[in-house]
């Protein structure tokens, strides 16, 4: 089987989060058929190996998507479906790439479940699985970029409880609370306003619902805060404690990530983009991913790589040129070559520019 239909066979099994099981499945045959052992673990992700250590490389991808299942084909030099560039095509390029691995090491290739909805693949391999010497989080930053930060998440559900009044008294109603809890979750969210996007506080709010109860009245406000690094969750958090009335829960947190722009593993994946003359780019995003989750977990060099245009994540339009798929390829057999046989002490190469 060759690279391409590799990727098209994984594009190619609908797989959104807690669906991923014939995902799974068809990740350990393709393993398999490459020459690596797979198996799966108690939660249900795809683990592939090749080698022997040391040291260990770990590539953390994910199996699942959201919703949306999409036709699969290729037009014009480019792979269509739900899931090519996030985040199936970095998965299958590290596949790939493993299995022409000849150094030394041991390669691991995982594809973990529930990414999209709550990391409950990485959360468990977190609790279970040795730190590796080096982790590679498998997420679309474009063949020729390294991606070395995240904004951290905090999501809430925010409940105001209060009495029905009539509109015409001089109270305000819940929904007033609610609005002007909101307005004094923006006006601090502003006033932690950093020199860029990536430094500063941002805040959505993704639902609003007013419930009657008899002579009771209750809002819900959904709220997703986007955190800078040196901002912990727990700091917003501490924001809420003075409203007394105001209840919340919390859906989903992880904290910020930045990791060493010289580390070994974001010099030895430059190296690679370089070998093909490309000069290589950094990264800063605002989303999140499971590096946010494991790089501080393990503690090991870490970056995220991949293939893919990330502003095509969760479209219709999801799609992977196949040069960009080939190329990512290359750079990681080129990483793995160097973090193998060379080691972290003595990888060093220069990144290139920074966004």
């Amino acid at each position: 089987m060759d690279d391409v239909e590799v990727l098209r066979a994984l594009v190619g099994e609908y797989s959104p989060s807690g669906r991923e099981g014939s995902a799974v499945h068809r990740f350990l045959d393709l393993a398999r058929g490459l020459g690596l052992d797979g198996r799966s673990d108690a939660v249900g992700n795809a683990i592939a190996r090749i080698g022997r250590g040391p040291p260990t490389i770990l590539f953390l991808g994910h199996i699942d998507t959201v919703d949306g299942a999409l036709p699969v084909r290729i037009e014009d030099g480019r792979l269509y479906g739900r899931g090519a560039c996030d985040a199936k095509g970095p998965l299958a390029a590290a596949l790939i790439a493993a299995s022409r691995h000849r150094e030394p090491g041991e390669i691991i290739v995982i594809g973990a479940v529930g990414e999209e909805l709550d990391s409950r693949g990485t959360r468990a391999l977190l609790a279970y699985h040795p730190a590796p010497d080096f982790l590679i989080v498998g997420e679309p930053s474009g063949w020729e970029s390294v991606t070395i930060g995240y904004k951290g998440n905090l999501s809430l559900l925010l409940r105001i409880d209060g009495e029905r009044t009539h509109l015409s008294g001089p109270e305000p109603t819940t929904v007033e609370r609610g609005l002007a809890l909101i307005e004094r979750l923006r006006e601090f969210c502003n006033a932690s306003e950093g020199r860029t996007p990536f430094r500063s506080l941002t805040m959505k709010v993704n639902s609003f619902r007013t419930i009657l109860d008899h002579g009771k009245e209750h809002v819900d406000i959904g709220v997703n805060f986007r955190l800078p690094p040196g901002l912990p969750a727990d700091d917003v958090l501490t924001l809420l404690e003075p409203a007394g009335d105001v209840r919340w829960d919390v859906l989903d947190r992880s904290e910020a990530v930045e990791v060493d722009s010289k580390n070994a593993v974001v010099s030895a994946l430059c190296a690679g983009v370089r070998e093909q003359h490309e000069r290589p780019t950094l990264l800063r995003k605002l989303g999140t991913s499971d590096l946010n989750l494991a790089a501080p977990a393990w503690g090991c060099p870490s970056a995220a790589y991949g293939p893919g245009d990330s502003h095509l994540d969760h479209t219709d339009r999801e799609s992977l040129p196949i040069l960009d798929f080939q190329r990512a390829i290359r750079v990681l057999g080129v990483a793995f070559s160097r973090l193998a046989s060379v080691g972290p002490a003595k990888i060093s190469v220069a990144a290139g520019p920074t966004i």
